[in-house]
């Protein structure tokens, strides 16, 4: 089994394979996926991209936003729950935190995987604030 993990333009992913990304790691419930339209925006918008292809399927996404000197939003890591728990989320983030070094990565996660991340060196942060529009 081949696995790459690469920074990836958004513009250049196929939109079919973000969304079963998407679907199929359990984010589409939290995110835009029937709207097309802003699901493109969302991906070919986002300045750090971070993809994993299996065996060149993309199984994989991270989705940031990063001034790549003082901070990395990362809006978006999904994988496809297939492809859970071997390791992909971390060498996403790896991979994301590798194209900006020194620069923090914020993010805020799903409730379900608001236990993942401490293990992985994360620190919760407690003033996060959101404006919905």
């Amino acid at each position: 089994m081949s696995r790459i993990i690469e920074r990836t333009d958004g513009r250049d992913l196929d939109l079919d394979e973000v969304l079963k990304v998407y679907r199929e790691s359990g984010l589409g419930e939290r995110r835009p996926v029937e709207d097309t339209r802003r699901m493109a925006d969302m991906v070919r918008h986002a300045n750090l991209v971070v993809t994993c292809r299996v065996d060149g399927e993309l199984v994989g996404i991270a989705r940031s936003v990063s001034d790549f000197a003082y901070v990395t939003y990362l809006s978006d890591i999904a994988v496809d729950r297939a492809h859970q728990r071997c390791g992909i989320g971390r060498e996403l983030i790896d991979a994301t935190r590798k194209e900006a070094p020194q620069a923090k990565i914020v993010l805020l996660s799903a409730p379900a995987a608001a236990e993942y991340y401490p293990h992985i060196g994360f620190t919760r942060h407690d003033s996060a604030w959101v404006l919905n529009p």
